[in-house]
């Protein structure tokens, strides 16, 4: 049999809920992604709660909550331990995220599931991996290597490749084939006939339009509404697809020469931006180029600007705006203040640029548009005074006087523990204040008892040396220029000055959000207080979709192209899952699976894979062609066994039978025509085919994949009469391949 491999759902199955699944690989336990929701609901977490102590290593895909919500609380709550993998912009702006996501949720209400601290000790466990580094595990989980690759979606979005045995599972959620401003498209296409694919159907039923037509109709509303004398709310993410429309903001102002306002609005806004400004290598083939040639970077915002704190934009300027806050649910953040004052206003626009989470404001609004009437509880954070600040001060006392108390309580019971029941006999510095008889030798007639306390106080033990002060022997070695010091004594390590410069979101040179500062800083006691209102929703609404996934009909295709062996569908509607699971059946692979939470699907190739020796003398008469970044030979072979009873591939007896050249590749007609016009050759597509020249036309045919998980078998035809055109385009032809 082939590497054993099961798949455990423990959430976000068969719906939208956040995303984590539990991947064993012979016996190998990974957490793949640790996702919660912006209701912080931990009714969620019970199936992670039962298999969080066993899980081995966790794998973060993208940096929101949906993906890594929960790891900080369970790994100080759960018990999950085990180390985490990431690319490092999902470790920076995942960081980020949690804490925006804390200081929202302080100023409104006693939250206690995790604090700034439990994220910092979650987030200091993540080792940060490149695009395509192949990183072997070790321990346990010997033999398996992880390696991350461009997913698209999110920056930093990562599709998860795990390989045992040369056989591979891979990982790939809310994935993006389209190349965007700041992305490029996910490389999941590359792969073909994996073992296994895990993939989500959360996009399956949506077809989304050309990006210029989305663009276009983007900008015309915002600017319709801003010239009628609106303002314009973007409820959006921390750091995640707020990126991408902020350089579309961007673009758009300058290419319309607009003058209105356009505030980022978020507790980390600041740190985001300088972040992400040193995250370039992760973004799109396009800003890379343009840096290298301009070094300008494209996050030097001219139109944006950034705000910490809700009394920034209350301070700006009166007139039409452009507003980006978090969070894009609307259950809480600057984004839901906003709309209950924005709201009762006909000339404002709520624009929305993804699917609000199920069953939070911003997905209610969107299932049922304005004009209507909402309940919503409007919380802030206010000091306390009077009566209430002497009752905290007093409470405050109290716990402190028992703390002391406890703890001189814990002291006493330790030195009792450590000197034994006579306290007199194992510390010399303890007063003995029982004995109170006078020694006729020291004691004078004028002041005895002062003598008396003082000298017969103290008596050193029989079994201790006399008290002392502690003395600690100064082994430091000594050569010819002094004390020998060593220098990694006086390196900060990187992980410090991550903390340092990460604590509370500190850009990269160590400073703070002032907001974000203030309310860590601010110990003044407090208290929430809430209130319900009813808002009357007369502003426009209006959702486009800018999440940046692949829709349902590019989705079919790259499965169809990626062939796996077997497929898990996770992460959609019922009628998503179902949906795509019957597509797939049909035409991608006979084994899909679409498993509930916590059942467990047995998803083991049924291929059979051995490890053999190839024995000397066969590799010295091997020889071996250059193929890309590596080398290839044919190998005629016979299966003998080593002494130590070990496979291995031994040549054969005789002379080797003659085999067929095989041309070794895959090319394609697009990248073969730019080819043949380098060379000077004229060359147009027409009905599908290639047309070279005037006489030879090139086409293939057959179908590319095939029923079963199987590459279809396609051979390209060349056609035109025996004439020098025709030896000549087959020659280029031949020199794309590799021939053994």
């Amino acid at each position: 049999m082939g590497t054993s491999v099961q798949v455990t759902p423990l959430c976000g199955v068969y719906n939208e809920n956040p995303l984590s699944y539990l991947v064993s690989i012979d016996g190998f336990n990974f957490l793949v992604d640790c996702g919660w929701n912006d209701h912080f609901d931990p009714s969620l977490l019970q199936p992670l709660s039962r298999v969080a102590s066993s899980v081995d290593t966790v794998l973060l895909s993208h940096p929101d909550t949906l993906h890594l919500g929960a790891l900080p609380y369970a790994m100080k709550q759960l018990g999950l331990s085990a180390p985490v993998y990431s690319t490092e912009p999902v470790y920076r702006l995942g960081l980020l995220t949690m804490y925006d996501q804390f200081l929202s949720r302080k100023q409104v209400s006693e939250f206690d599931l995790f604090t700034l601290d439990d994220i910092d000790s979650a987030f200091q466990s993540v080792t940060r991996l490149t695009y395509s580094q192949n990183h072997h595990l070790s321990g346990k989980g010997e033999g398996i290597v992880i390696a991350p690759h461009v997913a698209g979606h999110l920056l930093g979005g990562t599709v998860w490749k795990i390989t045992k045995d040369g056989e591979d599972v891979i990982y790939a959620v809310d994935f993006n084939h389209r190349k965007e401003r700041h992305l490029n498209g996910t490389v999941l296409g590359s792969f073909v006939r994996p073992a296994v694919l895990i993939t989500d159907a959360y996009n399956a039923l949506n077809n989304q339009p050309y990006r210029r037509q989305k663009d276009k109709e983007f900008g015309d509303i915002l600017k319709k509404t801003l010239r009628a004398g609106g303002n314009v709310l973007l409820p959006v993410d921390t750091a995640g697809r707020v990126l991408e429309l902020i350089l579309m903001l961007e673009s758009y102002w300058a290419d319309e020469n607009l003058n209105y306002p356009i505030y980022f609005l978020t507790y980390v806004a600041s740190s985001t931006i300088d972040y992400v400004k040193s995250f370039l290598e992760w973004m799109s083939d396009s800003i890379a180029k343009s840096f290298e040639q301009t070094r300008e970077n494209i996050f030097l915002l001219k139109y944006v600007t950034l705000l910490i704190n809700k009394t920034e934009l209350e301070n700006a300027p009166e007139g039409p705006k452009v507003v980006l806050a978090s969070m894009a649910s609307l259950e809480a953040g600057f984004s839901h203040d906003i709309f209950v004052e924005w709201a009762n206003d006909v000339k404002n626009l709520i624009l929305y640029t993804e699917r609000g989470q199920f069953a939070t404001l911003a997905r209610m609004l969107q299932a049922d548009p304005p004009p209507k009437a909402v309940k919503v509880v409007v919380s802030k954070r206010v000091p306390l005074v009077g009566e209430e600040l002497i009752a905290y001060e007093e409470e405050q006392n109290r716990i402190k006087k028992e703390e002391a108390l406890k703890a001189s309580l814990v002291k006493e019971e330790e030195l009792k523990a450590s000197h034994g029941a006579d306290d007199n006999t194992s510390d010399p510095m303890v007063i003995d204040t029982g004995n109170n008889h006078v020694s006729a030798e020291v004691a004078g007639p004028r002041g005895g008892g002062y003598r008396d306390v003082f000298i017969d106080g103290f008596v050193p033990p029989s079994t201790s040396v006399a008290p002392m002060f502690p003395f600690y022997e100064n082994t430091s070695e000594w050569d010819d220029f002094g004390e020998v010091i060593n220098p990694d004594d006086y390196v900060i390590k990187d992980e410090d000055m991550d903390q340092t410069a990460m604590h509370v979101g500190g850009d990269i040179n160590g400073k703070l959000d002032e907001g974000a500062a203030s309310l860590i800083l601010d110990t003044k006691p407090s208290k929430v207080i809430s209130d319900e209102r009813t808002v009357q929703v007369r502003c426009s609404l209006v959702y486009m979709d800018f999440e940046g996934r692949s829709d349902g009909r590019s989705i079919k295709n790259i499965l169809s192209h990626v062939a796996p062996l077997k497929l898990v569908l996770v992460h959609g509607s019922a009628e998503a899952t179902e949906h795509l699971k019957q597509h797939c059946l049909k035409h991608v692979c006979p084994h899909v699976y679409a498993p509930q939470i916590e059942e467990t699907i047995d998803v083991t190739s049924d291929l059979c894979a051995y490890k053999v020796q190839l024995s000397e003398k066969l590799m010295s008469n091997v020889l071996f062609k250059k193929l890309g970044d590596y080398e290839v030979a044919w190998v005629d072979a016979v299966v003998g066994k080593t002494e130590n009873d070990m496979l291995s591939l031994l040549p054969v007896s005789g002379t080797a039978p003659p085999h067929k050249s095989v041309l070794v590749g895959d090319l394609k007609l697009a990248d073969f025509k730019q080819f043949l016009s380098s060379k000077g050759v004229q060359v147009e597509f027409a009905g599908g085919a290639l047309r070279c020249g005037e006489y030879v036309t090139l086409r293939k045919v057959g179908d590319a994949t095939q029923k079963g998980g199987g590459s279809g078998t396609q051979q390209i035809v060349i056609e035109g009469p025996l004439c020098e055109d025709y030896y000549k385009i087959r020659e280029y032809l031949y020199s794309q391949f590799y021939l053994l």
